[in-house]
């Protein structure tokens, strides 16, 4: 299964795109959509759009796992996230993916194991999972991974519920 994570924003949205296969992961790719400070908002928003959707049509990856926002302490920074992420999360639904959301404290949770984690041991865990030999940067990208990752253990997880369920 290929899964396509993002790290939604206005300047910079990190994309990673995973493999699972046999239980083993593999990033297969992962950067950066970045757009100018100087554009306007739709058509930084439109630079988002195209963009995934190359993304998508060149990895075809049959889930998409999105960050959910947490709280900001500016309101505008908010904002413009915020529209960033509902561009996202149109792109994956018209481009008929699965979109799965998670929170950071999930996504900590699933790629550390404690959902309090620091920043660094979380993309430290990235490179050690997907047997990277270096962390990911910007942090954007390294958190793309970390969401694909979380996505991954989840539908694992669920697989295995359904099947203790069902016996």
């Amino acid at each position: 299964m290929i899964i396509l994570g993002i790290d939604p924003g206005t300047a910079t949205t990190g994309f990673g795109i995973i493999e699972s296969q046999k239980n083993k992961l593999q990033a297969i790719n992962y950067g950066c959509i970045e757009t100018d400070k100087n554009l306007e908002m739709p058509e930084r928003l439109n630079l988002i759009a195209t963009e995934l959707k190359n993304i998508i049509k060149k990895y075809k990856p049959q889930v998409m796992a999105v960050e959910e926002l947490f709280f900001f302490k500016n309101n505008k920074t908010v904002i413009t996230v915020a529209q960033a992420r509902g561009v996202v999360l149109f792109i994956g639904k018209k481009q008929k993916l699965e979109v799965c959301e998670y929170t950071p404290l999930q996504v900590k949770q699933a790629v550390v194991g404690y959902g309090r984690a620091e920043k660094k041991q979380m993309q430290q865990m990235v490179k050690s999972i997907l047997g990277l030999k270096e962390i990911p940067k910007p942090d954007d990208v390294a958190d793309a991974l970390a969401v694909a990752v979380c996505c991954e253990s989840s539908i694992k997880f669920e697989k295995i519920i359904n099947k203790k369920l069902s016996v």
